[in-house]
């Protein structure tokens, strides 16, 4: 199956049916095609090489959804690119991609001298909305010759999705087109897509999860309504203007849905599914959800980036609390029909069910390997498993629950941040001796990233120069949330490593506001 076998399939079977609605426009399903054929056709006659890299720098919207098609038909390979991220961040990702096209939106266009002038293999620059010194989208799109599609499938490289490192350069998961078809057939059925459901993106489209729900919906011919970005006042009118059935949200999104003073007064009768996943979903907040959207199917995915991005569900039918199907929803699903997931020890060996150990994935959803990265790509799938450096345990059917993460990852609303990647950062600050980082419980957003800062004898630092500091440096969603000041040295393991174990039982028993 080729990836771009569901827009030749929309246009052919549902002719001018309204496939977008974004921001008032609506686009239909042959006009979508045709316009994937045109900006195709434009990448090509811009020298675009088979295989070549075709960055993107937007929020979501329709021509996020031509990207996705236009970019495999004309040959090329898509690296979406996270907005939330610095300048400097994005140049070396556009460096180790490779990228010699970049798509963006006009917001963004003050942003491409800088990255033009730190990406060295870019040659393009094209705004949707026009900008100085680049092309313009639509100028492009008008004028180009529709391209022959070259029907990318099978192993074909899609995507490079870049995902945060501990060791301070990006890591660029290679997705196949295989990868994103099995992805998209186990999606269909466990979140109960449909022709003619109406679904609202709110998810952006450079996240692995975007990308993925715009194969999934088109697939199944469904319509899709676009949030430029999350809004929870927006997404409410959406969900009542449109009569949407379904959407995709990370816990985050729930709670602030769910706290919304607009939430009471909107008409969300028509919402059957609803689909989340990203981050741990506490159980207080799912069964705060069930109860107030007590007719919405819910279902919950497992997943990550390097497994395209799921491979488990937790279907609508255990999300009960009584019945004979009860119990379940502390668990974070079964594996898809495509899927193997075992429960492994520090050696690689199997352990029994009920037994707390890595979460390790094998099967056509798991990525190709890290781009370039050879050495991370054998130790991430020695063996044929993907090691997810998530622990868990499953029990005698299957159902897999999520018990922490291995690895020093923290996920703050959705996003995933990794600590060393902030430790580095703070280290750079000239009075500091000694930091960590680590996650803590945060009532909105999961998880907060707090940072435990030691500086040099004789030094002081303060909260708000830390996080200051680190704004410079990294994305704003990554730096601290809070900051605790010592001026003791941190516990060190006998290897001399910093005890993060008991970092975060002191933090969680300080009182409030350390």
């Amino acid at each position: 199956m080729n990836i771009t076998l569901a827009l030749h399939r929309g246009a052919l079977m549902c002719g001018d049916r309204t496939v977008l609605v974004c921001d008032g426009r609506k686009i239909g399903w042959r006009e979508l095609k045709t316009r994937t054929a045109r900006l195709a056709g434009a990448l090509r006659a811009l020298g675009l090489a088979p295989g070549e890299r075709v960055a993107m720098l937007a929020d979501s919207g329709i021509p996020y959804f031509e990207f996705h098609y236009a970019v495999p038909w004309a040959g090329g390979v898509m690296v979406p690119l996270n907005i939330r991220l610095a300048d400097a961040e994005l140049v070396d990702i556009l460096n180790d991609s490779e990228a010699s096209v970049i798509i963006a939106d006009a917001a963004f266009g003050d942003r491409l001298a800088t990255l033009r002038r730190g990406a060295t293999t870019l040659r393009h620059a094209i705004v949707v909305g026009g900008a100085p010194e680049a092309l313009d989208y639509e100028d492009l799109i008008a004028a180009a010759e529709p391209a022959e599609d070259v029907r990318r499938r099978g192993e074909d490289l899609l995507a490079i999705m870049y995902t945060g490192g501990t060791t301070g350069r990006p890591k660029g998961v290679m997705q196949s087109v295989g990868n994103a078809v099995v992805n998209l057939l186990a999606a269909i059925p466990n979140m109960e897509f449909r022709e003619g459901m109406v679904y609202l993106h709110t998810t952006p489209m450079f996240h692995t999860a975007g990308s993925a729900r715009i194969y999934g919906t088109t697939t199944a011919l469904g319509v899709g309504i676009v949030l430029p970005r999350f809004d929870v006042p927006e997404m409410l009118r959406a969900i009542e203007a449109h009569r949407v059935t379904h959407t995709l949200l990370v816990p985050t999104m729930i709670n602030r849905l769910l706290n919304s003073p607009e939430f009471a007064k909107t008409d969300l009768s028509s919402l059957t599914n609803l689909s989340y996943g990203a981050s741990i979903m506490p159980e207080a907040l799912l069964r705060k959800a069930l109860e107030l959207l007590p007719n919405v199917r819910f279902t919950q995915s497992y997943g990550m980036t390097e497994l395209s991005p799921s491979a488990a569900y937790l279907q609508p039918k255990y999300h009960v609390l009584e019945g004979p199907l009860a119990g379940r929803i502390k668990s974070i699903g079964q594996p898809i029909h495509t899927a193997e997931i075992r429960i492994a020890d520090e050696y690689d060996r199997e352990l029994p069910h009920g037994e707390v150990g890595e979460i390790q994935v094998r099967g056509p959803m798991v990525m190709q390997g890290y781009w370039r990265q050879p050495e991370l790509t054998a130790q991430t799938l020695r063996g044929g498993w993907m090691h997810t450096g998530d622990a868990g345990y499953m029990d005698a059917e299957g159902f897999i629950f999520l018990i922490d993460r291995i690895k020093d990852m923290v996920i703050t609303g959705g996003e995933n941040v990794y600590s060393g990647e902030v430790e580095n950062a703070i280290y750079e600050h000239p009075k500091v001796r000694e930091c960590a980082v680590i996650g803590l419980p945060d009532a909105d957003f999961g998880e907060r990233v707090h940072a435990i800062v030691v500086p040099h004898p004789g030094e002081d630092v303060t909260a708000e120069e830390i996080v200051a500091h680190c704004r410079a440096l990294i994305a704003h969603y990554k730096c601290p949330r809070s900051v605790d000041v010592r001026h003791e040295s941190l516990p060190l393991s006998a290897t001399n490593k910093i005890l993060k174990t008991e970092l975060r039982k002191q933090s969680l028993a300080a009182p409030a506001g350390k």
